[in-house]
């Protein structure tokens, strides 16, 4: 199972789910797969290829239940039950609500021995995201910045490449292809004018995240780079807008023209996009995940309101200084350490000469709100 787990996150499969699949037979491996992205066969169909007709009367670990319903591909449990595998062992169940347990009544039902839960917990991390929002209805939401040892996400005149190294940069990178949408605010786009794509090398993704810009007044330039590329490649690069129903229509009608989708959504009492309206509108889009990459004002406007699940901040061996930087979460903060928001189950790693350090947001009743998380775009 753990080799399953470790073929399965190679793959880069929003909105579905990275899943893993090796068949043994008398204790020898004989065919193994995983899912490399939507519309392409799933981890058991490349499996079961491998395998051939060793696959019959064999075990098949896989990371995930399943399937049973038709989609842009056929029901795997059709595929199990055709090759004639004596036993299926799942990591976890699958919250899509077309399985939910039914995949392994259909191979219990055709014969096949079924058990789950092996390594439940590392499968379910996994695809956290995809859990998340089958069991919530709202996407996954992951705020990420890069910054020095003493917390500064840019100088005091806003140079910030490059914070990290390239390790780290092509580890963003994997991220963005992986998520359903990048998400940042208008102050970073006009800083930075970054693309927002997902740029692998050696490696074209399936598909684009769906790139967004939290742009209350459309101060967004037709000439950002952001913008060019929606109007060269519409479907392939899609940019959205995020904009308060009161953002000057000549604005929103010159990026049109440009090819970006404009979304009008209500403003929070300071005149502000509504951050809860636009996580809304993402889930009714099927968007699971989303990837902010800041800056400091939209993370705290989404830890206010309580709309952000987990934290990767990466962490370079510089130093900045000065008192104008910006860093990660601004807003008006904490007033008392007892109100900082705390993080869970943190995980750090390094990426070259940078470190990477994850954690958990944990809500609680003196924490987000009553800490001054508050801001936006």
């Amino acid at each position: 199972m753990r080799r399953a787990l470790r073929l399965a996150a190679r793959g880069l499969t929003h909105p579905n789910p990275m899943v893993g699949c090796v068949i043994v037979r008398e204790g020898a491996v004989v065919g193994e797969g995983y899912h490399p992205a939507a519309g392409q066969p799933h981890a058991e169909v490349f499996a079961l290829e491998q395998a051939g007709e060793r696959a019959r009367g064999a075990t098949a670990y896989v990371t995930l239940e399943p399937c049973c319903h038709w989609g842009r591909t056929p029901p795997c449990t059709d595929a199990l039950i055709h090759a004639g595998v004596g036993r299926v062992v799942a990591a976890t169940s699958d919250p899509d609500p077309r399985v939910q347990g039914r995949g392994l009544a259909a191979l219990r039902a055709a014969g096949i021995e079924t058990s789950i839960g092996l390594e439940e917990g590392p499968a379910r991390q996994l695809n956290e995201a995809f859990f998340h929002f089958h069991t919530t209805g709202t996407p996954f939401v992951t705020l990420k910045a890069a910054m020095t040892l003493d917390g500064k996400i840019a100088t005091r005149t806003g140079d910030s490449r490059w914070i990290t190294g390239e390790a780290a940069r092509r580890y963003v990178h994997r991220l963005r292809a992986q998520s359903g949408a990048v998400l940042v605010g208008i102050g970073t786009l006009l800083a930075d004018d970054p693309q927002l794509t997902a740029r692998l090398p050696g490696r074209k993704p399936a598909r684009q995240p769906l790139r967004i810009v939290v742009d209350s007044q459309l101060r967004t330039p037709p000439e950002a780079q952001a913008v060019r590329l929606a109007a060269e490649a519409p479907t392939e690069a899609p940019l959205l807008i995020a904009a308060t129903e009161e953002a000057p229509a000549e604005r929103a009608r010159a990026l049109e023209r440009a090819g970006v989708e404009i979304a009008r959504l209500p403003a929070t009492a300071d005149g502000r996009v509504d951050l809860a309206a636009l996580c809304a509108l993402l889930a009714r889009q099927q968007i699971q995940s989303v990837l902010v990459e800041g800056g400091g004002e939209l993370h705290a406007a989404l830890l206010a309101a309580n709309l952000a699940q987990k934290v990767l901040f990466f962490i370079a061996p510089k130093l900045v200084g000065g008192r104008e930087a910006p860093t990660p979460v601004e807003g008006d903060g904490c007033a008392a350490i007892s109100q900082a928001l705390p993080l869970d189950r943190l995980r750090v790693r390094r990426f070259g000469a940078d470190l990477a350090v994850e954690g958990y947001v944990r809500l609680t009743e003196s924490s987000s709100q009553a800490a001054g998380f508050k801001s936006g775009s």
